[in-house]
């Protein structure tokens, strides 16, 4: 008996990577798998392949398992909803997304063109809105479903070059956490995971030092693709109904779960403010608590477990 028999799962940018990893353990733990992938190029630029979808979907045949391939966008609303009905279509419903699925297109935030804010955004934060969105009329009506979406360390804590990727992924933690907060009572579950895993993205940045070249090598060897689909898959099984609303992180064999913005500290002039007492005493009275410009390697510097 797998975790997720009688489930049946869509995994978007299904080819590669986490995403591939993701829909290659649903299957396993006994989920019916809509693959789908693009089959385009890291920064999106070049025309999709059905070619990587297809080849996971005919692994997890060749395995066993049941699986279908889709190489549509999930940049296209449309698209998504004819994935929702191939689902349906081909296995009788849809129980759980899980929805890696993403490019790159680095740059420092002086320097990005307006191509490359708004195709970020659009694969990733757009992404997300299309496929929940598409579905959670079905969720809501059968009353029960999961989505596992993906944020990034990039968006909680902040990474130098990744203005787009940042925002579009801090965005889909609020997303998923709204999608939880109104899907309660309808048994709608929402996560964020911000995965610390090798991927063709991870690849793609460059390596400027000693200390950069370090990171990789701890990345190639202790933080893999298939420890951050453990958690996706466990996030869609029916044992997993009171966990939502969460955000986590996976570095190697570490499950990490972050907190969400509260308040830290709090001034208060019975008189109320002017710039002047601001900068005099309000402000300096909340120094000490300020956050500071410390990237994700600053937050995560020792080795994985």
């Amino acid at each position: 008996m797998g975790v997720l028999d009688g489930k049946v799962i869509l995994v978007t940018g299904g080819g590669n990577g986490i995403g591939k990893e993701c829909a290659l353990l649903a299957a396993k733990a006994g989920a019916k798998v809509v693959v789908n992938d693009l089959g385009g190029t890291l920064t999106g630029d070049d025309a999709g392949s059905a070619g990587p979808a297809e080849k996971v979907a005919q692994e997890i045949r060749a395995a066993g398992g049941e699986a279908v391939s889709n190489s549509d966008s999930v940049t296209d609303y449309k698209a998504v909803e004819g994935m929702i009905e191939q689902a349906k279509d081909e296995f009788g419903g849809l129980h759980g997304i899980m929805n890696p699925a993403g490019i790159l297109r680095d740059g420092m935030f002086h320097k990005m063109s307006e191509d490359d804010w708004k195709a970020v955004i659009d694969v990733h934060l757009h992404g997300s809105f299309n496929v929940t969105r598409a579905s959670i009329n079905e969720f809501r009506d059968q009353e029960d479903g999961s989505y596992v979406l993906f944020t990034s360390t990039t968006g909680l804590i902040g990474n130098i070059g990744q203005a787009n990727y940042g925002a579009a992924k801090l965005g889909i933690a609020s997303l998923s956490r709204i999608i939880a907060m109104e899907g309660e009572r309808k048994n709608v579950r929402s996560n964020v995971i911000a995965p610390f895993a090798w991927t063709r993205m991870i690849a793609s940045i460059p390596v400027k030092d000693e200390a950069g070249r370090e990171r990789v090598e701890r990345m190639k060897n202790g933080m893999r693709a298939d420890q951050v689909a453990q958690l996706a898959v466990a996030l869609c099984a029916d044992k997993s109904k009171d966990v939502s609303g969460q955000i986590f992180s996976v570095r190697g064999n570490e499950v990490i779960l972050f907190d969400q913005p509260r308040p830290v500290k709090s001034v208060a002039r019975l008189e109320g403010w002017t710039p002047e007492t601001l900068l005099d005493q309000g402000l300096p009275s909340m120094k000490g608590s300020f956050m500071d410009m410390g990237a994700t390697t600053t937050v995560f510097p020792y080795e994985p477990i």
